[in-house]
């Protein structure tokens, strides 16, 4: 099931997004906040801290969770980013959140966040 136009926009304007991921007994994870973008009709996220972050390895042992943000709520399976989406997301990433200064925005742009990006595909 796609996003739908309205979800997109308001989840691609919102500041961050909570994010959550299912454990193998079905349960939620508590909710962490990160930042989001959307880059054409897909929304991504990426670790700041690298493949060790505790969210992001949940996440891609999990492959699915739950997102909230822009007044959405969503289930979502964490997909990897076709190879040639990284240098729309990265421009996603920079036109979004380059006020809060290079070093923040370098920790989620460029080559090696390449490898610790999810794209949130809607499942419910």
């Amino acid at each position: 099931m796609p996003w739908t136009d309205d979800e997109l926009s308001r989840v691609g304007r919102a500041e961050e997004l909570r994010i959550a991921s299912y454990r193998p007994d079905g349960s939620l994870r508590p909710y962490v906040t990160i930042w989001a973008v959307r880059a054409g009709d897909d929304l991504y996220v990426r670790s700041a801290y690298g493949a060790g972050n505790g969210w992001f390895r949940r996440a891609k042992a999990s492959g699915s969770g739950r997102i909230q943000a822009g007044g959405v709520e969503r289930d979502v399976t964490f997909a990897g980013a076709e190879p040639g989406a990284h240098v729309g997301i990265d421009e996603a990433y920079h036109r979004k959140y380059d006020r809060y200064g290079p070093a923040i925005v370098g920790s989620v742009t460029g080559d090696e966040a390449r490898a610790v990006t999810i794209r949130l595909r809607p499942t419910d």
